[in-house]
Formats: C-alpha cells, structure tokens, sequence
C-alpha cells in the first residue's frame, strides 16, 4: 500500500484578521497540489487539511507556513502525518488511515510542546530525529518577518526563476534579494528539505 502524507494545521491568530486577508492566497496556494475537496480543504474557518505525497510533505508545509507569514501576526501550526489510507471519503477531512489518525494526533501534541511543526511517522527513531531538526528551524521560521516569509515563498514556489526576476515582481534592487534570502536562512531552508526528501523514502510503514 502506497504511504501518504497528511497535513492538519490550524492558522494562530486567525481571530484578529478578516478571513479576505489570507484565504484566496491560501487557496491558490493548495490548488497546486490538487483539487478541493479530495485532496485539501479548508474547515471551520481557519483549519486546513491537504493530502499529498509523502516527498512533498515538508515542502509544502513550509510552503504554506511562509504564506501565512506574510501577513504579519498570523503563524500556523502544523501537524505532518505519515502512513497508510484506509479509507477514501468523500473530502479529504472524511477519510481515514494511519496517515490522517498520526497528522490529527501530532496537531494535538504541538501546544504541549510549544512548537509550531512536527511530523509522525511509524519509525520513533525517526521522528525523534526530524523533529529535533524541526524545532532547530522553526527558531528561525516562526520569526520570519513578512518580508522575509515572502522572500521564501517566492523562491520555493518559483525554484528556477533568476535574482533579476524575483527583484522586478518586489520592485527592489537585485542586490537586495541575496541579502533578504540571507536574512530568511533560505539556505537551511533548502539543507532541510533536501535532508528531508533523501531520507523520508526510507521509512516503512
């Protein structure tokens, strides 16, 4: 059986804001990994739930945590679930396995442990690991300004586009871009995800 990965998070400090503010972006931002509401959806005014492939998991939660950050005072929090489907629903939110039962249950476990992303998996080893590595991160994520969140959203969801280009769609000088990347630890951003992707291939069920 094919592993998937699961993501539930909830958005903080969404109380605060008009929903205008962030959920067309949000929106816009799911739609690439697939259709509403069989792959994401977004419930209760600020949850959301998007299924995707394990490999992308991270990207995406990262993805969308530099989103949400771009509106200054909003974070998200981030449970990431690993494992099986046993049952497909008619949305994502209705459907079950180990994958949606670990992601629900790591949503959960962030407030007890003060941070904002973890990830489940079966191999304990593992998520002790990853989730050391998490919590390193997110020292420098949860405190990404807005300029730098979208500095990183940019860049993670235009890989290949040039300095020059990304400098003309902010209206800076080129020579601003390495300096904002610099700021953002886009670097470890990248060291992270590349970890990620070469090792979570090797968890079994």
């Amino acid at each position: 059986m094919e592993k998937i990965a699961i993501i539930t998070g909830d958005i903080i400090n969404s109380r605060g804001y008009n929903s205008t503010e962030w959920m067309a972006k949000l929106k816009s931002c799911l739609k690439q990994w697939g259709d509403t509401p069989s792959r994401w959806e977004i419930y209760r005014g600020d949850e959301i739930q998007l299924r995707i492939n394990k490999k992308d998991a991270l990207f995406a939660a990262i993805q969308i945590k530099a989103l949400i950050k771009t509106i200054r005072g909003l974070d998200i929090r981030m449970g990431i679930g690993v494992g099986s489907e046993t049952y497909i629903g008619a949305g994502v939110s209705e459907s079950n396995g180990t994958a949606y039962q670990r992601s629900g249950r790591t949503l959960e476990a962030l407030k007890e442990n003060k941070v904002n992303l973890m990830i489940r998996t079966a191999d304990e080893t593992y998520n002790k690991t990853m989730n050391l590595i998490l919590k390193l991160a997110s020292d420098f994520m949860d405190d990404w300004s807005p300029v730098s969140a979208e500095m990183v959203f940019l860049s993670l969801s235009n890989p290949d586009e040039s300095q020059q280009n990304l400098a003309e769609q902010l209206n800076i000088k080129q020579s601003a871009i390495s300096q904002r990347k610099k700021r953002a630890r886009l670097d470890l951003v990248q060291e992270l995800l590349a970890y990620y992707e070469q090792t979570i291939n090797l968890i079994s069920e």
